[in-house]
């Protein structure tokens, strides 16, 4: 679940596998996928347009969630996605969270038959983006008599996990993030500032308010250390009812769950753009430097951007020798060199001043008559 995709393209292939074959097929796969998700798709010859799929994912919060299994509104909006084709198994096969009967003869034979089938392959997506939907649903439940709702801790992809805060009148989403490599920090860290200058303008005042801050909010307090452990900061979203009316819960909600992703997606591409333009301008350089003559007359030629460091350590040994044979020449150069105003400056500090004594001194002659 890493990618912008709702649908699983695994899940999805299997599916239409069985729709469009000629013939009634036997499969029982089991398809395994990022985050532990486990789908379990059976069909039988006995029943050609009959396919069950079970699934097993782990739930948005561990607490709030397992102790009941899925919610009716799950249920509810796992059943939207087709009322004719797909109906709840009750109960699950064991191991899995939810079983589905798909009937596959009420499908349309059109284009709009990929369109279900596709958003039968996004079930599990809508099982966890409905659990979040419904915490967000109730914005504007708040009970005065308490001061503030204890962080709710949600897990999307593993070992990201965000965090969702209820506080009067809106809900805050904190993430923290982390990155790997120091290159990736610099390039996060300066989006999520301009991230934020970008809110503050007029044109946005209908989105969400983003905020950023290298160390946790006061809401975080409490927490496990490991989880606040960050060298990217803490970036939150105040989300209020205006937020989650209408078609706008959806986009929502499925911004939230793949925010981490969308940053790496982004962090990634940044890398790469600056990457390529050091190439272009070192092959630039390359070029440059593939029509400076060498000794003897000749061009050396450089072919690509990775044998620059080569050619730059045979153009230093170069000039070295350059430098080296006009030290010798100016050595052996019998006359002064003449450099324009050179003349006033040697006779106002390169000539030694002449001293002069206070205390004369007077020559005494000797006379050969004194005694």
């Amino acid at each position: 679940m890493a990618s912008f995709e709702r649908a699983s393209p695994a899940l999805k292939e299997i599916l239409l596998r069985i729709y469009n074959a000629e013939k009634p097929i036997e499969v029982d796969y089991h398809l395994y996928e990022f985050g532990s998700v486990e789908y379990h798709i059976k069909s039988s010859v006995s029943e050609p347009q009959v396919t069950y799929l079970s699934i097993s994912t782990p739930f948005l919060s561990q607490g709030v969630f397992l102790s009941y299994g899925l919610s009716p509104f799950t249920l509810k909006m796992v059943r939207q996605i087709s009322t004719d084709v797909l109906h709840i198994v009750e109960p699950a096969n064991d191991g899995y969270q939810l079983t589905l009967r798909l009937d596959f003869s009420k499908l349309p034979h059109n284009k709009e038959s990929l369109k279900i089938i596709t958003e039968v392959s996004s079930v599990q997506a809508v099982i966890l983006s409905s659990q979040l939907k419904e915490m967000l649903q109730n914005v504007n439940s708040w009970d005065s008599s308490q001061a503030m709702y204890k962080p709710i801790k949600l897990i999307y992809h593993p070992k990201e996990p965000f965090y969702v805060i209820r506080q009067p009148q809106k809900i805050v989403a904190v993430f923290p993030m982390r990155f790997k490599d120091n290159s990736d920090v610099i390039i996060a860290t300066s989006f999520f500032q301009e991230l934020m200058d970008v809110v503050s303008l007029k044109k946005w005042a209908k989105v969400p308010p983003c905020n950023w801050s290298p160390i946790p909010p006061l809401e975080l307090r409490g927490e496990s250390f490991e989880d606040l452990s960050t060298n990217g900061g803490f970036v939150s979203f105040d989300i209020s009812s205006h937020h989650v009316e209408g078609k706008r819960l959806d986009k929502t909600v499925w911004s939230l769950l793949n925010f981490y992703a969308y940053v790496k997606h982004h962090v990634k591409c940044t890398r790469g753009f600056i990457q390529r333009r050091m190439r272009r301008r070192l092959d630039n350089l390359v070029e440059v430097l593939e029509k400076s003559r060498v000794e003897d007359g000749q061009i050396k030629k450089v072919q690509g951007w990775r044998k620059m460091r080569k050619m730059v350590g045979s153009k230093s040994k170069m000039i070295k020798r350059r430098w080296g044979d006009l030290g010798k020449k100016i050595k052996r150069i019998r006359f002064r060199i003449k450099i324009h105003g050179f003349a006033r400056f040697r006779r106002r500090w390169l000539t030694v001043p002449s001293f002069s004594s206070s205390t004369a001194y007077t020559k005494l002659q000797t006379n050969g008559n004194n005694n």
